[in-house]
């Protein structure tokens, strides 16, 4: 059974840096790509961040491209989403996701961690 089961986030201030993590089990890591979306109420689900099987390939969404670096650890099967300069527009609930999330159907996601950016 795949599990994604993310953690790290908090509230913070404007400004402020956070790292989330994904911790992952029941699949091959290795195999696969990686996302991360946020979803703030009232809004659609949002991509923020895809990292490439090897981890040498990244993309972002333009929102966060500057300020999010996405990276893994395929030693530990760990997804992380390092975040600076964070603004109050990026307050959402973060999930991990397997796969390309842009280009998937409904894939396996984890529950998510809330990210607050409050002054």
């Amino acid at each position: 059974e795949v599990q994604l089961v993310e953690s790290g986030g908090g509230e913070v201030q404007p400004g402020g840096s956070l790292t989330l993590s994904c911790t992952t089990s029941g699949f091959i890591f290795t195999n696969y790509a990686m996302s991360w979306v946020r979803h703030s109420p009232g809004k659609e689900l949002e991509w923020v961040s895809t990292i490439n099987f090897s981890g040498r390939t990244t993309a972002y969404a333009d929102s966060v491209t500057g300020r999010f670096t996405v990276s893994r650890d395929n030693a530990k099967n760990v997804l992380f989403l390092h975040m600076n300069s964070l603004i109050p527009e990026d307050t959402a609930m973060y999930s991990c996701a397997q796969g390309d999330w842009r280009y998937a159907s409904s894939p396996p996601m984890g529950p998510g961690t809330q990210v607050t950016v409050s002054s």
